[in-house]
């Protein structure tokens, strides 16, 4: 078996021909402040795959690890299904809780673009450092972190995205380990933190990394291809090829061990380079080694080559003095205890309460909102100008029957239109899915108030004050009934469809990763609600086994209200030229509705507005159950 432990180290894979070098920085033992021991024992993890369709579907079982460690395992981000062997923590096993006790900066940084440097650290240090702690000094400590980190000069700059111009990749990336150093972790890890960054920008970071293992931090990381001069860096060394452990130990011992296997680096060769060509089986060393040109090689045989390295550099590790000298070191560590059968559980601790949480999540999204004008200020500007051209086209209806077909027109496409344009929240929990899961399995916040901030910002900037303007302008230019009861009645009715719209539309979204789908789906949706929202087809006329769809469609109950409110009372007459006379011919509004099969008294009316309310309700909760259940672990 092969057992790893270490002190501080770095992790990394190749499977599959995908080349990544795992390195790592440890602390020196000289410092005053000593790091925490990051030991794992027989690790394996394993996924389930599904193939094929229906009751054809298969389910296999891959092995990722074979009695070895992996980032994400350590860190204990990865699902406890599958996985197998033991984390220890200074000898004791990983506490439920480990993932909110200890740093992780991902690949892909996740913080807010539109908030400052500092920003982001003081909302950090308010969710992660506990309310016992005061203002001073969380602020002091993120005065004092700025510093170390050297982002003294952009403290006060925005982190950027795509339509905002920020902060360098090198400081973005910075503010990225400042977020997690804030609250002190015993251990840091980072998942590729040189990607996206230049050699000079890289190389800079991890002698931050470097200084702050050498003050008593326990780092633990993965990277892609270092060059030499980052290389040098690392005390230990981790290379895994297809799950299985090929080397583990002082990475300044690498090339002599590879060189007594047999595989020797060539002058000027960057050694993190040449371990991966020996691991792929590209290096000149590997082909000097063969019996026969590779070129020469049909597919099945390179398989077999390749293979048979793999197995060798195994088997090679195993008997080495490096290997046993681990296996020695673990078994101090554990000291004959037996954590094997110990169940292994995950589980999400707060420093703060609900409330404290809700207070900073909430003005936190108000304030990104604002900062991003392309979703407040175009939105807002675009409700203006089609209610401007609505309200031109229907412009100051007549009491008689062509005013009747304008009416109706008018209503139902202001009813579709507020369904439609709340499409745009699509989008509200997919593109910020990373930086939600990241934040709340590292404890920042419970699901609970991520939701009610996304959703409450949401609803009163985008929605509420959208349909108020809009209403405001088209309904005085169309001419609708003059009395303020049925104005209020009115918006209150649009409001009420944009949110349910809205709201069927977080629910379908909620659990979705790319939000072209999700638009297509609702859109569809909301294409056959339209259909049986009353204005298209007569409702009492269409067959009873389809009848019922109109009791699930959103724009019907909200075109119906308005429509009540605006027909009652309400007389229209025609001058029509019979055998030479005319005749003046009116209708009252309430027949009208009487023949579109619409109760009008006044539970008819607000009827409408309950089953929006319920529907809203309903739509919610769907939507909070799918954001709360979705796959949060890697």
């Amino acid at each position: 078996m092969a057992n790893t432990a270490i002190q501080m180290t770095g992790v990394g894979d190749v499977d599959n021909n995908v080349s990544r070098t795992p390195v790592s920085t440890r602390m020196s033992f000289s410092s005053p402040r000593r790091g925490a021991t990051v030991s794992f024992h027989n690790i394996n993890y394993s996924v389930k795959m599904k193939s094929g369709f229906m009751c054809k579907r298969k389910v296999t079982q891959k092995n990722i690890l074979i009695e070895l460690k992996f980032l994400d395992v350590l860190a204990a981000r990865k699902d406890p299904a599958g996985l197998s062997g033991e984390v220890l923590i200074d000898g004791a096993p990983q506490p439920p809780n480990f993932k909110c006790l200890s740093g992780y900066v991902v690949q892909d940084d996740v913080v807010m673009g539109t908030l400052t440097v500092r920003e982001n650290l003081r909302f950090s240090a308010a969710l992660r450092l506990p309310k016992s702690i005061c203002q001073q000094e969380k602020d002091e400590k993120i005065e004092k972190l700025i510093q170390e980190l050297g982002l003294s000069k952009v403290a006060d700059s925005r982190v950027g995205t795509q339509l905002i111009r920020g902060v360098s990749g090198g400081e973005r990336k910075r503010t990225s380990i400042g977020m997690e150093l804030i609250f002190d972790p015993s251990v840091l890890f980072l998942d590729e933190p040189t990607t996206g960054l230049d050699a000079s920008t890289a190389n800079s970071v991890l002698m931050l990394l470097k200084r702050m293992a050498n003050s008593g931090r326990t780092i633990i990381l993965s990277i892609h291809q270092p060059r030499y001069s980052i290389y040098r860096l690392f005390d230990s060394l981790t290379l895994l090829l297809g799950g299985r452990l090929v080397y583990h130990g002082p990475a300044q011992d690498a090339l002599d061990y590879f060189s007594e296997i047999g595989y020797i680096c060539e002058p000027h060769n960057n050694p993190a380079d040449f371990f991966l060509d020996v691991i792929n089986g590209e290096s000149t060393a590997v082909a000097l080694n063969k019996l026969y040109d590779i070129e020469e090689l049909d597919q099945e045989q390179l398989s077999s080559s390749l293979k048979g390295i793999e197995d060798r550099l195994v088997e090679e590790y195993k008997t080495s003095a490096s290997n046993k000298q681990t296996k020695s070191e673990l078994e101090r560590i554990i000291q004959g205890k037996d954590y094997s059968k110990r169940p292994k559980s995950r589980t999400i601790t707060y420093s703060t309460s609900f409330c404290h949480q809700f207070n900073w999540v909430l003005r936190r999204t108000f304030r990104d909102l604002m900062l991003n004008p392309q979703t407040s200020l175009v939105q807002i500007g675009v409700m203006i100008f089609l209610a401007l051209v609505v309200g031109a086209i229907f412009f100051g209806v007549k009491d008689n029957m062509s005013g009747i077909q304008n009416r109706m027109g008018a209503l139902f496409f202001i009813t579709s239109n507020q369904c439609f344009s709340s499409m745009s929240s699509a989008e509200l929990f997919i593109t910020e899915r990373k930086l939600f899961v990241h934040e709340y399995i590292s404890g920042y916040y419970r699901v609970s108030v991520y939701f009610l901030s996304k959703v409450l910002s949401d609803i009163l900037t985008l929605r509420t004050i959208p349909a108020i303007i809009f209403s405001c302008v088209v309904y005085w230019m169309i001419g609708l009934k003059a009395s303020a009861e049925a104005f209020f009645i009115f918006l209150f009715s649009i409001i009420l469809v944009s949110y349910t719209a809205t709201s069927m539309t977080l629910a379908i979204s909620a659990d979705q990763t790319v939000v072209g789908i999700a638009n297509i789906v609702i859109n569809m949706i909301f294409v056959f609600m339209m259909i049986f929202s009353g204005l298209l087809v007569n409702l009492p006329s269409v067959a009873d086994w389809l009848n019922w769809l109109k009791y699930l469609s959103i724009p019907r109950y909200g075109l119906v209200a308005v429509e009540i409110n605006e027909f009652i009372g309400l007389t229209l007459c025609d001058t029509r030229n019979t055998s030479g006379l005319e005749m003046q011919v009116c209708t009252t509004g309430e027949e009208f509705l009487s023949e579109q099969g619409i109760h009008y008294s006044t539970w008819g009316l607000w009827q409408n507005h309950l089953a929006l309310g319920i529907m809203t309700l309903i739509f919610l909760i769907i939507a909070y159950l799918k954001l709360r259940f979705i796959k949060k672990f890697t």
